[in-house]
């Protein structure tokens, strides 16, 4: 590059602008690598984006990228810093999903997701914070720090991938991977002015993914732009025989999706999230998306959705329970923390196995980790089994019922990714009900393994609306093809104020 101004300014450029940078000789690996360590420098400390750094390990493998592109052996994402979301497995870096129970955790592997940004030629430059075990909708849930909102520092970024999504909108990276577990990746998306895709259930390896609900988490990107989305969602689809939920279906080059023309298009708006409890901020830009999707040739249709009024009660009896199970393993024995000494019930009477359990737990796990240890434990016990969990799971069967009869009428459909744009810190965090509501338009898509998009649509004041488009199982090229019309008809990707 011709001077460091320049190299600053590269921070700010999507992911495809990057990499045409690098391929063109405009600019090295090791110069976007540095750049992007001198922008986290300037900002992290307001931000804090990140839980791990590792910048000598990404600067050795931008010298190892410069190499690839100089003999033309470039992947799709040779050279372009890329983060991580700190509940997949960086083999020889922390894995601690901000939690003090894994404070200390490096694993020996991999994430199947992390091999395959490597094989594309990514720079890993770290792990990103979050709500730890990804249960949150804030990242204020994290044991380590809470992550600040870059288009307003005294907001949340959303969660639990709100350090992944805070660090694409402050341009500490130029992608980031996330988890969605109820919205997790949406919702910070819709909060920090950026794009989020979840993949369809089983499109995207789960291996190595630290799990928190195995039936409902899935790994996607945060991006700046949906084309950075096709690219992203290129590097990590695909089958896996490592993971059991992985589906051996054929995987498309998503970026021949990206087609400016929606003519034709039936889209449906779901209408029992366009109503109560909604702000009016957030109505009004839907609106005006749709009026846009109209006046682009797409034909819009009001859905109703009946079973989204249970979406949130059916999702904290499912999720819950599986975490109650998947959390059973962090005990002090395999790894992480390890609190010695201290009878911590009255029933024992000498420092014996269970003692340690108990203290381990009870100082290792944050107060919403607990909380939902309880309630899966409780939902899952003798004698309520049938009257909490069972049910949920009709309820869940009914919700995907609900999606088929929707999409045998329309191709896609429309909602709000948040009832409300990001609030303040601290304004929720003494009440998980108001907190579980943020996920209200999000949750069902989980629950029924569906793909979907947020993508800017719409500002109040400083703060990002996001809309989110939902489609049919793995038909991510629609959702793909609809949102990249939307973004080159519109400006609100661009309009992502920078604190």
């Amino acid at each position: 590059m011709n001077n460091r101004k320049d190299a600053m300014h590269c921070v700010s450029l999507t992911l495809h602008e990057a990499h045409a940078l690098l391929q063109n000789k405009q600019a090295s690996s090791v110069e976007l690598t540095t750049a992007v360590f001198e922008q986290i420098e300037k900002i992290e400390d307001k931000v804090r984006a990140y839980i791990t750094l590792t910048k000598e390990e990404a600067l050795d493998q931008a010298r190892e990228a410069d190499k690839k592109i100089k003999a033309g052996n470039a992947g799709s994402l040779t050279g372009v810093p890329i983060a991580i979301k700190d509940n997949m497995c960086t083999k020889g870096t922390l894995t601690t999903c901000a939690s003090k129970i894994l404070y200390n955790y490096i694993p020996p592997y991999n994430a199947t997701v992390v091999d395959k940004l490597k094989a594309a030629g990514a720079v890993i430059i770290g792990k990103t914070n979050m709500d730890e075990f990804a249960m949150g909708s804030s990242t204020e849930n994290s044991a380590m720090h809470v992550t600040h909102n870059p288009c307003d520092l005294k907001c949340v970024p959303g969660g639990s991938s709100g350090g992944s999504a805070a660090a694409v909108a402050a341009d500490e990276c130029f992608a980031a991977l996330g988890s969605d577990t109820g919205g997790s990746i949406r919702q910070p998306a819709s909060f920090c002015g950026v794009v989020g895709l979840k993949p369809t259930y089983g499109r995207v390896s789960r291996y190595g993914l630290v799990a928190f609900a195995s039936s409902l988490d899935q790994i996607g990107p945060l991006t700046k732009d949906v084309t950075d989305s096709a690219i992203m969602l290129n590097a990590i689809s695909g089958y896996d025989s490592q993971d059991s939920t992985s589906v051996n279906i054929e995987t498309p080059d998503f970026k021949k999706a990206l087609i400016n023309d929606v003519k034709g298009l039936k889209i449906g708006i779901i209408k029992e999230v366009l109503g109560k409890g909604i702000d009016e901020s957030v109505k009004k830009s839907i609106k005006e998306a749709v009026k846009i999707f109209e006046k682009l040739g797409a034909k819009v249709f009001e859905v109703s959705m009946p079973t989204y009024e249970y979406a949130v009660a059916t999702y904290y009896i499912i999720a819950p329970s599986e975490a109650s199970s998947n959390l059973s393993r962090y005990d002090g024995v395999k790894y992480g923390l390890r609190t010695e000494g201290g009878v911590t019930s009255p029933r024992l009477h000498k420092k014996d196995l269970m003692s340690m359990y108990f203290k381990t737990r009870q100082e290792g796990f944050g107060p919403e980790v607990k909380r939902r240890i309880m309630i899966g434990t409780y939902t899952l016990s003798a004698g309520y089994y049938d009257a909490f969990y069972l049910k949920a799971l009709k309820a869940r069967t009914l919700m995907k019922q609900d999606f088929d009869k929707a999409f045998s009428k329309v191709d896609v459909l429309i909602s709000p990714t948040a009832p409300s744009v990001a609030f303040k810190i601290g304004e929720k965090v003494s009440d998980p009900l108001s907190m579980y509501i943020s996920d209200i338009a999000t949750i069902p898509v989980n629950l029924a393994g569906l793909p979907a998009i947020s993508i800017p649509c719409g500002m109040d004041g400083n703060l990002p609306v996001g809309l989110q488009i939902i489609g049919k199982a793995f038909d991510e090229a629609a959702i793909l093809r609809a949102a990249y019309s939307f973004e080159q008809n519109t400006e609100w990707h661009r309009k992502r104020p920078k604190t």
